[in-house]
């Protein structure tokens, strides 16, 4: 079970991903009462809410993520489309978006392999696919798919470092 004085203190102090994505975690799941299940979701809401309007994230439900991901310098900017799914271990770092488009199907966006790096302030925007163990530059703006094992930098991104 959740204590309150958990959520209160990563609510007033410092975004608490570990929570978080525990609470969505609970939410998700069907072997809790559905009760509970509201709570929890009630009180992610409110956790997105209040750090959507105090340090302007967006990072919807939708979002899958394969295990936690890192982020040093916690959601400060951060924008993930709600059809993103994002690998084990990734890295992201403040001020990213990872953004999505619409084709005939519906709502799309990028897909994220394992052990990413994601650069200050980089924008992956669209259908795109970033391999394995690839690392984005700052500021960088990815419209174009990236292999495994690469190092993208610039704006468009190009690939500076393959292996």
């Amino acid at each position: 079970m959740i204590r309150v004085r958990e959520i209160l203190i990563s609510i007033i102090q410092v975004y608490n991903h570990r929570l978080y994505f525990y609470l969505r975690k609970v939410v998700l799941s069907k072997e809790n009462f559905k009760a509970y299940r509201m709570i929890c979701l009630g009180i992610i809401k409110f956790i997105e809410s209040y750090h959507n309007s105090y340090i302007g994230i967006t990072m919807d439900e939708g979002t899958e993520f394969k295990s936690l991901p890192i982020f040093p310098h916690g959601l400060n900017g951060i924008v993930i489309h709600h059809k993103a799914r994002i690998g084990n271990r990734c890295m992201i770092m403040q001020q990213v978006t990872i953004g999505g488009t619409t084709n005939e199907n519906g709502p799309i966006a990028a897909i994220i392999g394992d052990n990413c790096f994601l650069g200050a302030g980089c924008k992956i925007l669209g259908e795109v696919k970033i391999g394995n163990n690839v690392k984005i530059g700052a500021n960088a703006v990815v419209l174009d798919d990236i292999p495994d094992n690469c190092t993208a930098v610039g704006i468009p991104a190009r690939i500076v470092k393959r292996g």
